[in-house]
């Protein structure tokens, strides 16, 4: 029986361990979109660091990235549509993986 139970004990493991990385992977892809709008916006230093905050806060409104979607896109108005933003976030997910993965 030890040897089921060691196995659901790994499953479990391994279940919270990817979904702790895929959330870590979300927040940091936020950040990089924020910190983009925020060069677009012409902010920078403490003032991009604390709006890319405000667009990592932003995700938790709703399930997805659509609540992340009309933050960075309604504060750009004329710079940037949603479609822009949803390829930014897009273009984000690698660089964002690759960034917590070599910080392991």
């Amino acid at each position: 029986m030890s040897t089921f139970d060691d196995r659901e004990n790994a499953f479990e493991n391994k279940y919270a361990h990817d979904a702790e990385m895929q959330f870590k992977v979300e927040a940091r892809r936020n950040k990089l979109v924020g910190l983009w709008a925020a060069e677009l916006m012409g902010k920078s230093g403490d003032e991009a660091e604390a709006y890319a905050k405000e667009v990592v806060l932003a995700d938790f409104e709703e399930a997805g990235y659509e609540d992340v979607v009309r933050k960075v896109a309604g504060d750009l108005g004329d710079l940037a549509d949603a479609d822009t933003v949803r390829a930014k976030i897009e273009e984000m997910i690698p660089v964002a993986q690759d960034q917590i993965m070599s910080e392991i």
